[in-house]
Order: C-alpha cells, then structure tokens, then sequence
C-alpha cells in the first residue's frame, strides 16, 4: 500500500557509500544528522533492534503506535509528539527497510493529515574502522499552515529531535554495567 503524500517515495533508502551519499530531492528542506554510537557488530545488532521495534523512539519520549512491533515496508505508524492534550499525532508509512551485515534501519514516508510532506529515514551503519554511526536523513517542505507559518524553526526542532535520538540510542546500545557500575571480570 502507498498512501505517502509525496513523489519521491524511498529516495532516503542507502544506496552504495552509505547514508551520507544518498541525493535527496530538490524542492524540500534536507536534513542529515549522524551520531556515532559504538564499535562492533554487537552495537549495530543491539542499535537496529531498538531503531526497527520502535524502542529507540519511545525510549526518547515519543508515542509511537504502530500496525506491526517491527518496522517493515507497508506498516503505518503514527507518531505522537508533545504530551497530554498538545500531543500533534502524525501519520506515516514505513516505505523501505534494510538489514545487511553493515546497515540496519528504516524509512519512513507522510501521509495525509502529517504537517510535513517528505521522508525520514534512520540507519545504523558499521563503517570500515568498526565505528557504529546513527544517521537520520530527510527531506521535508510544510504540508500545514501552522508548520509554514513556523518557518526556520521547523528545521531546527528536527535536527534537535534527531540528535535527541541519536543520544538516546547510544544509550540503549551501551552495554549494560552490573549493579556497582563495574565490568566483572
């Protein structure tokens, strides 16, 4: 099912060179945000799971209520910003996911009823030095009189939101300290 409210559906996917190569859109704001999060195979598998079962998202405060526990191509979400009566729900739809050996993540589009019109995508990838790096990439233009009237700030909050996620993320991804705070032995 494709009900996104915009043309370019799965232009954030990773092609070839990673999240930072993807060309977005022209005609839309873009956003690219990274945030280092480990080393290993052990981060990336721990990082992808909370991304694509939405524990990333919820664990930062974000009401996420989905068709599916686990992001896959088709299953609507609606996602819930700002708390008791002031919650803006905002409809999207997953449009790609990826799970390789060096990339786990997922996309997802607007649909109609979204203040924006646009894409958003969230990767973790494991580069060459072993390195694990979140990145969230979109491309988005106001879809609601409130979000053109918001103008610059838009822009803002989302790249404080993104880097919001990818501090929580590394949270989640540390591995966890027995009681004590010290490694055993």
């Amino acid at each position: 099912m494709s009900d996104v409210n915009y043309p370019e559906k799965g232009a954030t996917y990773p092609r070839e060179g990673g999240a930072a190569q993807i060309p977005l859109p022209e005609g839309y704001a873009h956003l690219r945000v990274a945030v280092p999060i480990g080393r290993g195979r052990d981060a990336l598998r721990a990082a992808g799971e909370a991304v694509t079962t939405f524990r990333m998202h919820r664990s930062a405060g974000t009401v996420i209520r989905a068709e599916a526990t686990r992001a896959a191509p088709g299953v609507a979400v609606e996602v819930g910003l700002g708390a008791g009566p002031l919650v803006l729900r905002v409809p999207c739809r997953v449009v790609w996911t990826v799970a390789d050996e060096d990339r786990i993540g997922f996309g997802y589009g607007t649909r109609d009823g979204h203040p924006e019109c646009g894409e958003e995508a969230f990767l973790v990838e494991r580069h060459a030095d072993d390195s694990v790096w979140f990145t969230v990439t979109a491309f988005s233009r106001p879809a609601a009189w409130f979000t053109r009237l918001a103008g610059p700030l838009v822009p803002v909050l989302q790249r404080g939101y993104a880097r919001h996620l990818g501090r929580t993320l590394r949270r989640l991804t540390l591995p966890q300290l027995p009681p004590g705070g010290a490694p055993s032995p």
